[in-house]
């Protein structure tokens, strides 16, 4: 059987990435952060799923004896924070959080001791799009530092570029974020209608259980080198036998 390590599984793309690698009968590995306020709750929930858990400490050495623990055929860097987990972490006392030391310095964590872990696991890399060449927004500047780290290292690798990722079902609140998609996604649809089909397909939200069903499939598919964006990966979701969707 197949395994999988899932890093930033508690996150909105995460859960559903857990849930189509359990459908299609891979071994999934949930990481938990061990500080989570609701350790139990989401351990007991990913194991009911059919999921293991694993709650290693974000630390070098940790990680990469977690790694060479579960050898894994792939693993999934789904990291993220944002300006109000920032704040909050502030607020409360806790670690410093940036797109630097969080959507890149914790992706190049997981990735060295990725290099490091003996089974040269296939590296799944959730991007976003316009993050494949130098920018001044922080966010984009982190993706693309991450983006290079992974092209580097010598793995096989997937790299996603995706648009915006939300739904009706995000248990995190992010209302700005979903008006925007709704916004663009209307825009989209006209300019559809008026022949722009590519401009729709590449700029369009995604849902996350769409978004995970076109990464696992794309995990499992070999060795060679994939840089997907949007259009791709919501033509790998629409491809993909409903028996591969998380459910």
């Amino acid at each position: 059987m197949s395994r999988a390590f899932v890093a930033g599984a508690t996150g909105y793309t995460g859960r559903e990435v857990v849930r189509a690698l359990v459908a299609r009968g891979v071994e999934a590995v949930a990481h938990v952060r061990p500080a989570a306020a609701n350790l139990g709750e989401l351990s007991r929930q990913f194991e009911s799923e059919g999921a293991l858990v694993d709650t290693t400490a974000w630390e070098e050495e940790a990680f990469r004896t977690a790694l060479l623990k579960h050898r894994p055929d792939v693993v999934f860097a789904l990291l993220g924070t944002t300006r109000a987990r920032a704040a909050a972490a502030r607020r409360a006392g806790a670690p410093r959080e940036s797109y630097d030391t969080v959507d890149y310095g914790l992706t190049a964590m997981l990735l060295r001791a990725s290099v490091a872990c003996a089974s040269r696991p296939r590296f799944v890399y959730l991007s976003a799009l316009g993050a494949g060449r130098p920018s001044g927004n922080a966010y984009l500047s982190a993706r693309y530092k991450a983006e290079a780290d992974v092209r580097a290292s010598g793995l096989p690798y997937v790299i996603a570029r995706s648009s915006f990722i939300t739904g009706p079902d995000r248990s995190e609140p992010r209302p700005l974020e979903r008006i925007a998609a709704t916004v663009a996604d209307s825009l989209l649809g006209v300019v559809g209608h008026l022949g722009g089909g590519a401009a729709r397909d590449r700029y369009s939200s995604m849902s996350a259980r769409d978004l995970a069903r076109a990464l696992v499939v794309l995990a499992f598919e070999g060795s060679t080198p994939v840089v997907a964006e949007t259009a791709d990966l919501r033509a790998r979701a629409r491809a993909t036998p409903e028996k591969d969707a998380p459910h």
